[in-house]
């Protein structure tokens, strides 16, 4: 490996890690956000084995991963009523 690669190397690594220092709450925001998203996928497929039995039918699938992943609790209320109204009408 040529001293100038190492150069490239270093400098590249360094300035990596100053943009996720400059960027540190927006990362930490986006891997809160990516965790909580699963989380929500999870609830979801828990959901679509045990909801068929107490009337419960949500897809599982990203969007409402993603409403359950920012809204909590209250975005599942929100599914639920979304759900209920398109069946409804």
């Amino acid at each position: 490996m040529s001293t100038e690669t190492q150069v490239l190397w270093g400098i590249g690594v360094f300035g990596g890690l100053l943009l996720l220092i400059l960027f540190r709450r927006l990362v930490a925001w986006v891997v809160k956000l990516i965790f909580r998203t699963t989380l929500g996928a999870g609830v979801l497929t828990a959901l679509s084995y045990v909801g068929g039995a107490i009337g419960l039918n949500l897809g599982v699938n990203l969007c409402n991963a993603l409403v359950l992943g920012v809204l909590g609790a209250p975005g599942f209320g929100l599914l639920m009523m979304l759900n209920w109204l398109v069946r409804a009408g």
